[in-house]
């Protein structure tokens, strides 16, 4: 049942994270084609992630990638770690504070494994 329970609120999280950063990603856009205000820093993010099943990452990094304005590049198993491009970069803390919140903990439910 716990693993149910992770399972709905995962799917749950992700729809969120789905609309509030696709709402992020319309006011970047509109930002950078001139309607003012600064426009969106890209940049490239190592995201730790716990220890997790490859089955889990992989997931992981997909959640990512299906959000707007953020892509998985890369995922290394061996130090849990992420690559991520990540369309407005202004407060990496919070991108990663995001990714650690919404998925993280029933992922870890799910796919978790000690290492």
């Amino acid at each position: 049942m716990k693993r149910v329970a992770a399972a709905l609120r995962l799917a749950a999280r992700f729809v969120r994270a789905l609309l509030v950063s696709g709402w992020q990603t319309v006011v970047a856009i509109a930002r950078a084609s001139g309607t003012g205000g600064p426009a969106p820093t890209p940049v490239f993010l190592r995201v730790r992630f716990a220890p997790m099943s490859e089955a889990g990452a992989a997931l992981l990094g997909c959640m990512v990638s299906l959000t707007p304005g953020t892509t998985t590049l890369d995922i290394d198993m061996r130090v849990h770690e992420l690559l991520l491009h990540v369309l407005d970069g202004a407060d990496p803390a919070a991108v990663v504070q995001g990714i650690r919140d919404d998925f993280e903990p029933d992922l870890i439910t799910l796919f978790g494994r000690s290492s």
